[in-house]
């Protein structure tokens, strides 16, 4: 699912003059956008940054998406879609606790660790931006993650539930914070695998 990292320059093969009516794909542009907000943050993206980046107008970036904190609404559905944690796949329904979050928590080393421009999870750092909009967004999809693994853990512990999550959830947290500062998935699965260690003891697996 959750630093701030360098700066980091998207190009793209969009460009036109200004000013014409919009010609461009959405979905190609909210990859584009996707990005930006990944590799600088949300806070640290302009629309300036944006409309130079997709090759449009102001009034064109509104036309098609009303503001930044939508389209980074938008960015955020795209991600968990392609490039979040796959929490369906890996919770599978019989699978043994342990194993299932400490798969959850290797995912999470590799997937944030894998892009040093774009490190981290684009969910968890948006849920502490400033704009209450797009935080309020990544605050929901980050509660969502938390409940589809609450609900796991409870089919088979409910009495370990609330702590277990709350334990897996900050892992996530901390993976993304460390990802974002430069440790790379190599450095974050010895972290993950820990922390699988931990679980294991307290679940007697």
């Amino acid at each position: 699912m959750f630093g701030q990292g360098d700066s980091v320059r998207v190009t793209t093969n969009i460009s036109r003059p200004r000013g014409r009516p919009r010609r461009f794909d959405p979905e190609q542009a909210v990859a584009i956008a996707q990005r930006l907000f990944h590799t600088q943050g949300y806070d640290a993206v302009s629309v300036a940054d944006i409309t130079e980046a997709l090759g449009i107008n102001p009034p064109s970036f509104y036309a098609a998406f009303g503001s930044k904190a939508a389209l980074y609404a938008r960015t955020l559905c795209r991600y968990t879609g392609t490039e979040g944690i796959p929490l369906a796949e890996i919770l599978r329904p019989g699978r043994p606790l342990a194993e299932a979050l400490s798969a959850v928590l290797e995912s999470c080393a590799r997937r944030y660790g894998a892009d040093p421009a774009a490190a981290g999870c684009l969910v968890i750092e948006g849920a502490r931006c400033k704009d209450p909009e797009a935080r309020n967004a990544a605050r929901a999809l980050s509660t969502t993650a938390a409940d589809t693994i609450r609900q796991f853990i409870a089919a088979t512990h409910p009495e370990a539930a609330e702590r277990l999550t709350d334990y897996v959830v900050t892992l996530m947290v901390g993976l993304s914070t460390m990802a974002r500062e430069g440790h790379g998935a190599d450095r974050l699965l010895a972290t993950a695998r820990l922390a699988s260690l931990a679980l294991e003891q307290e679940l007697g697996a």
